[in-house]
């Protein structure tokens, strides 16, 4: 089983447009929305999890575009399956944070559930990325994702009390704190579009069902019609995708947003 956005012999034909670092128009996937929507997303069952600080409700007006100037960090060689850790990485770094992705890395909640394959190979039981990173992220073995809720406490060990988790907000949200000068850690796919290649395995008596096409990177602009993308895989930074092919990927990926205020 392999990790989209972390596998270069599978990485998608991005298409981009070498001149400006956009991600050029490609015929739209299946859509693959209602399918997903079947499946609730994964939730962590521990107790003792940091609650989300939320961002000041009274905020500046969102302006109509924004770029900001992150830091670019690749994730390869050290980090095969390690987007969201590098990507949280640029984003710490940013805050002001002295941490890298190697540190982050080691810091990350992990779920220590071993894969188990059937003898052709399939996915039997595994971990839960909603309860720590599934897997091994350096790429020696086998390795998947983690998402928002460990994100969140590493963001909360590395700024007590800062963090901000926007999943399952409006974009327009995500965009409001990009605004107001925070980059945030967005999943998606590692095209940015619609998620077409999906796993599922027990995880106890848990179904867990997940693309394996996902993505996360660090959102740092807006305009109107557009997004910018810092991506740790392809080392591309302020990437410039189509505004609403990306949020219908981020959709689908259950809407995981996380930064710091």
């Amino acid at each position: 089983m392999k990790k989209l956005c972390l596998i270069v012999s599978i990485l998608p034909q991005f298409g981009f447009n070498n001149s400006d670092n956009t991600v050029s128009q490609q015929p739209e996937k299946q859509n693959y929305t209602q399918i997903y929507e079947q499946v609730p997303s994964p939730t962590i069952q521990k107790t003792g999890n940091p609650t989300t600080v939320n961002p000041p409700v009274n905020q500046p007006a969102k302006k109509d575009s924004v770029m900001l100037d992150i830091v670019l960090i690749k994730q390869n060689p050290e980090l095969r399956y390690g987007c969201e850790v590098t990507s949280l990485a640029m984003v710490l770094n940013h805050a002001g944070v002295k941490t890298d992705k190697m540190d982050l890395y080691r810091s990350i909640q992990k779920d220590p559930d071993p894969i188990k394959k059937s003898g052709n190979g399939d996915i039997l039981n595994w971990g839960n990325p909603a309860d720590g990173f599934v897997g091994d992220m350096t790429g020696k073995q086998a390795g998947y994702a983690v998402f928002d809720k460990p994100m969140e406490a590493l963001v909360h060990q590395k700024l007590p009390g800062r963090a901000v988790n926007l999943t399952n907000q409006p974009f327009e949200r995500v965009l409001e704190h990009v605004s107001s000068g925070y980059p945030v850690v967005v999943w998606t796919t590692g095209d940015y579009r619609l998620p077409d290649r999906w796993e599922s395995w027990y995880h106890g008596q848990q179904v867990i069902k997940t693309p394996l096409d996902l993505h996360a990177v660090v959102l740092v602009g807006y305009d109107d019609n557009f997004v910018y993308l810092n991506d740790p895989l392809s080392g591309r930074k302020q990437v410039k995708v189509e505004k609403e092919q990306f949020i219908a990927s981020w959709k689908a990926l259950q809407s995981r947003a996380v930064s710091y205020k």
